[in-house]
């Protein structure tokens, strides 16, 4: 106990000497980008194709997994929309999952080619790319924001690895990049008031984005909208006596901030503002937190040795205790929880406890038990592959 008390201060201590409390500090985009970099590198990518060739576990059988799925068919016909038009919950549903497994499917089928040099996945990927930037103009209805988070954040994925490793020739890569500027970018780029797993998909996706267009201005302003974001999504004991807060949203006194997580007026390390919503959004916003950070570590930065890493590491934690059996105290959402995390462990699991050495015994487990993790439909896909026990 002594020894997890005085490392606990020593974290505490350094994070506090990294990032001020009142003014989260955005790391600036570099001042030359990484490519393949967006979420998985070149390194990782190579270390991921040489175990699958080796026909080593977990990674063949995930990458077994990903051949199977529907995102790597290769008779897949893109779907692409002028107008994509989400409610809320995707009602009405106007192209709203074609655009999110279209882009799913762009980037399974990036992978499948940097695995198995079979050009048909990549010619594939850029089928789906080009489809969908000859066409699409704008999103809209109530959930557009998040809807072109979730899309937003798959596309670079792809398209990095596609641009950047594929021998032959994309010749759309420049309207593909037109349709990230001009379509994507501006209805992700100033963030969002409402649920937090929002606003972090969406500057996930302009952080992605970013990378793509090698665009340092938009990088920076997406990276200090993440930065407050995550301190406000996730609590650690030493924010005080209530979460810290996004300005804007003028939440200005404790019965709104309790109101705004979900009724929860009892602050411990690792509760998440949407934990007594139910874990599926959490994990949303988790999954979010772990692609920004192992997105800022490729292009040269650290935010995992900054409360981002911390926030992170305690939100896993805490939520993996619960889904994977703990009893749910009274305090904790009246004694309820809904469960339901999703495959979102790998990313902030392996940069935490693998490359450096923090223990994680929950996280271990639950991310462990749930290997080969798959996909959330979403924009979570594939990460025993790409991130299980991945040194690079």
């Amino acid at each position: 106990m002594r020894r997890t008390a005085f490392l606990v201060t020593v974290t505490a201590l350094v994070l506090g000497a990294l990032a001020p409390s009142n003014v989260p500090r955005a790391e600036a985009a570099p001042t030359t980008f990484v490519h393949p970099g967006v979420t998985v590198s070149r390194a990782q990518l190579d270390f991921v194709r040489g175990k699958v060739d080796a026909g080593a576990q977990p990674w063949k059988g995930a990458f077994d997994q990903l051949l199977a799925s529907k995102y790597a068919s290769l008779s897949r016909t893109p779907k692409p929309r002028a107008v994509v038009e989400c409610g809320s919950y995707s009602n009405p549903n106007y192209g709203c999952t074609d655009e999110r497994e279209d882009a799913l499917a762009a980037y399974t089928d990036a992978l499948a080619w940097y695995v198995t040099r079979d050009e048909r996945y990549a010619k594939k990927a850029i089928e789906l790319m080009d489809a969908w930037s000859a066409v699409i103009k704008d999103h809209t209805n109530s959930n557009a924001p998040l809807q072109t988070g979730w899309a937003g954040s798959s596309w670079p994925r792809a398209a990095e690895i596609v641009k950047y490793t594929y021998t032959g020739t994309w010749a759309g890569s420049g309207r593909f990049a037109t349709m990230l500027r001009d379509v994507y970018l501006p209805e992700v780029i100033n963030g969002s008031n409402s649920n937090g797993n929002w606003e972090l998909s969406m500057t996930e996706a302009a952080i992605g984005i970013s990378v793509f267009l090698e665009d340092r201005t938009s990088y920076d302003k997406a990276m200090a909208k993440f930065r407050a974001r995550t301190a406000a999504y996730v609590y650690l004991a030493s924010d005080g006596e209530l979460p810290k807060t996004v300005a804007s949203q003028n939440l200005n006194t404790r019965d709104k901030i309790v109101a705004y997580w979900q009724g929860q007026g009892t602050f411990v390390t690792g509760l998440t503002q949407e934990t007594c919503r139910d874990f599926t959004h959490t994990g949303y916003g988790i999954s979010a937190i772990s692609h920004v950070a192992e997105t800022s570590r490729i292009q040269g930065q650290n935010l995992y040795g900054t409360d981002v890493g911390e926030r992170l590491r305690q939100a896993l934690g805490f939520q993996a205790r619960y889904q994977l059996g703990a009893a749910v105290p009274s305090w904790l959402c009246g004694g309820s929880l809904n469960l339901g995390l999703g495959p979102v462990t790998e990313v902030g699991y392996n940069a935490l406890h693998n490359r450096l050495g923090i223990a994680m015994s929950n996280t271990q487990t639950l991310t462990q038990q749930n290997r080969p993790s798959g996909s959330n439909n979403l924009f979570v896909a594939w990460e025993t592959l790409t991130h299980g026990d991945n040194p690079a």
